[in-house]
């Protein structure tokens, strides 16, 4: 095996004095005759230099404090030099110095900055790959994470080396706790921050991962619906003040076709169709996913576009109903249910839940539902699904006629 052989040094530079007189102290590593050259960010008087030992002399004023500190430089050096020798890696005057210096380690990136590149792409990507709504809801998740951060660490920001399991618990206990979320609604947001944390591993920049054994489990959750004598009254309503009665009449033409939210709000003249036998049907791409979806469109749903065929809003807008605000409609819903005896906690989504349930309540196949809800398959059908008193008793009419004895 080839001797190395290994010096360290300290000397001043006579020639480079600051403007108080003084020298910069400088160290030099040499490795097998090559060596290598760093300023300590130190300086000294000339005079209380001793170039023989290569450091201050003993009775000068701060000498003392500073060979303390050239002795720390010279121990950290050469523990540099062993951890290159421990790993294999090549032992060169230069690679102890950058070891010591900490250039050769690897840049150490931040979860805001992942969290930040990502979220610039998904903006970008929305309405094309990413639903808007989506890219909204990391961006809310970063800034969660920022407020943890500051509540939690006094600190804006976090190195990808410094995330543990512990990290992810505490999260999650500062959503439920500080945030008040539900236990659905922290598992989303933990998910959105795993998805950030494989891209940081993907890009070589986490080695551990945080989320190593960790488990999501949704709890179920049953969703209000409306049935259909109460749908009958909401419709049937008389409604005096016109921005309650135009949420009635979005909400219902909603409960009428399982449009979604986002999808009511763009739905525009393009979007319908007619076929051969003259009935209207909603032929339009969900926003949320791009599956198409096809809906006939019932007698009390066209009345309902029949009204605002003059609307103001709708002919500068290029759409068929006036929708205003998602947080707007969910509001003014809980006040329409208030006047009309409904007992249930209505959101835009409701209305979705409920055309589900009423059409397959009906008769109506999964497959075909799943048609109209723009859904590719039966599973994501099977969440909005009921079972209603009415389908149980003609279900069981049906067996008692057939059992007859």
């Amino acid at each position: 095996m080839e001797r190395t052989t290994f010096s360290l040094l300290f000397y001043i530079r006579r020639t480079k004095l600051n403007k108080e007189g003084e020298a910069p102290i400088f160290m030099r590593v040499t490795v097998n005759g090559q060596r290598a050259d760093a300023s300590v960010k130190r300086f000294i008087a000339p005079r209380l230099w001793n170039t023989a030992k290569g450091k201050a002399v003993e009775n000068g004023r701060g000498c003392r404090e500073l060979n303390l500190y050239l002795d720390a430089v010279s121990a950290n050096v050469l523990r540099a030099r062993r951890n290159l020798e421990l790993e294999g890696a090549e032992i060169s005057a230069h690679t102890v110095l950058n070891r010591y210096l900490g250039k050769d380690r690897p840049v150490r990136h931040t979860l805001i900055e992942v969290f930040m590149e990502h979220n610039e792409k998904q903006k970008k990507l929305a309405g094309i790959d990413v639903a808007p709504a989506t890219a909204v809801r990391y961006e809310t998740c970063r800034k969660l994470i920022e407020q943890f951060l500051r509540q939690a660490y006094r600190r804006d920001d976090i190195y990808l080396d410094e995330l543990s399991r512990q990290f992810v618990e505490d999260y999650e206990f500062f959503l439920k706790t500080e945030r008040k979320c539900s236990h659905n609604t922290t598992i989303q947001y933990l998910k959105n921050l795993k998805k950030i944390i494989r891209i940081a591993m993907m890009k070589g920049w986490l080695l551990a991962d945080p989320f190593a054994e960790i488990r999501f489990h949704k709890e179920p959750v049953e969703r209000d619906f409306l049935e259909k004598a109460e749908l009958k009254k909401l419709l049937d309503k008389s409604i005096d003040i016109p921005r309650l009665a135009q949420v009635r009449d979005i909400f219902g033409f909603c409960c009428l076709t399982g449009l979604a939210f986002s999808d009511v709000k763009q739905l525009r003249a393009e979007h319908i169709a007619i076929d051969i036998n003259g009935l209207h049907w909603i032929r339009k791409p969900r926003q949320k996913t791009g599956n198409m979806c096809n809906i006939p469109i019932m007698d009390a749903a066209q009345n309902i576009l029949s009204r605002y065929s003059d609307n103001a809003y709708c002919q500068t807008h290029d759409v068929l109903l006036p929708v205003c605000s998602n947080q707007k409609m969910n509001v003014y819903l809980k006040e329409l249910a208030d006047i009309c005896g409904i007992r249930k906690l209505l959101s835009t989504h409701t209305a979705r839940h409920t055309f589900a349930t009423l059409t397959l309540a009906s008769g109506a196949t999964i497959e075909n539902v799943a048609k109209m809800l723009g859904h590719a398959d039966t599973k994501m059908t099977r969440h909005y699904a009921r079972i209603l008193d009415s389908s149980i008793l003609r279900d069981m009419q049906t067996v008692a006629k057939n059992m007859a004895l």
